[in-house]
């Protein structure tokens, strides 16, 4: 059995003890949660029994989150290689779509942009006609020139059908502008969502990035304390002592919170003979 399946089993074991435990607190959760009014003495006795009770199931519990945690650590290392191509590639196919919407976030604002500006130029360009027209008219009448008065008048007619004509028409660009600004912002939500997905699991990545070296930190400060562990030796081998070496603090990464110390480079020197000194 391996050190997965060893842990699985006593998280198992702690699960079912648990299990065992909430049978026992169930019914006293419901006359505690229930309507029933219950006498103060009735009360305080089923209080007390439920608290004996859930100290035990709450021990299960935590216990058994723990091995999951040791569990799932040891799954994650176990798939590393597997587990780390499946994030990158989701990485890049979140970036590549938003890049897309980005693209297409491009274009609709190009777009809206010319179609406002030529709405805009149209509405004034058919006004400033009208208003010259009108303009035109009032000088003829005002300088009693009546064929200029006939010729402003057909203007200013022609102008007020063509203002018509660009009213009706900016009405339909309108329409046209509040639908692209919608889907303007249809399209931002996808790019929010496709960068909170790429970041949330670039973060997974990240975290399993963090327990592979952990790990590794701990292979090479292993690595590390043997080598230490042969210099003090034969540091003593020698006479000598172990000043510098006596202020080695080295933390272990990952689990728990150890330290390797000068205490336990003492201890692990005493392996080593002069042959193995000797053999470098």
């Amino acid at each position: 059995m391996n050190e997965i399946d060893r842990l699985t089993v006593r998280r198992n074991k702690y699960l079912s003890e648990a299990e065992e435990h909430h049978a026992k607190i169930a019914p006293l959760e419901m006359l505690l949660e229930g309507d029933e009014v219950l006498e103060a003495d009735r009360l305080c006795q089923i209080r007390s029994e439920y608290n004996t009770l859930k100290l035990p199931y709450d021990s299960s519990k935590h216990h058994a989150w723990l091995l999951d945690a040791q569990i799932t650590r040891r799954e994650q290392l176990l798939n590393q290689e597997t587990l780390m191509a499946g994030y990158i590639e989701s990485m890049t196919n979140w970036r590549a779509d938003e890049q897309e919407l980005n693209e297409k976030r491009d274009s609709l604002s190009t777009r809206l942009n010319q179609i406002q500006q030529q709405a805009e130029e149209d509405m004034t360009k058919a006004r400033r006609a009208e208003t010259d027209a009108a303009t035109a008219y009032a000088q003829a009448v005002a300088w009693g020139d009546t064929e200029g008065e006939k010729n402003a008048n057909a203007d200013a007619q022609k102008a007020a059908k063509n203002l018509a004509t660009a009213t009706e028409h900016n009405r339909r660009q309108q329409l046209i502008i509040t639908a692209l600004e919608q889907e303007l912002v249809i399209v931002d939500q996808h790019i929010a969502e496709a960068q909170r997905e790429h970041l949330a699991i670039q973060r997974t990545a990240m975290l399993l990035a963090e327990k592979v070296l952990e790990e590794q930190w701990n292979e090479k400060a292993q690595t590390l304390m043997d080598t230490g562990a042969k210099l003090w030796a034969v540091q003593r081998m020698l006479g000598g002592d172990q000043l510098s070496l006596r202020r080695l603090v080295l933390p272990k990464e990952g689990e728990g919170f150890d330290t390797w110390d000068s205490r336990e480079l003492s201890e692990r020197s005493g392996q080593y003979s002069v042959q193995d000194i000797l053999s470098l």
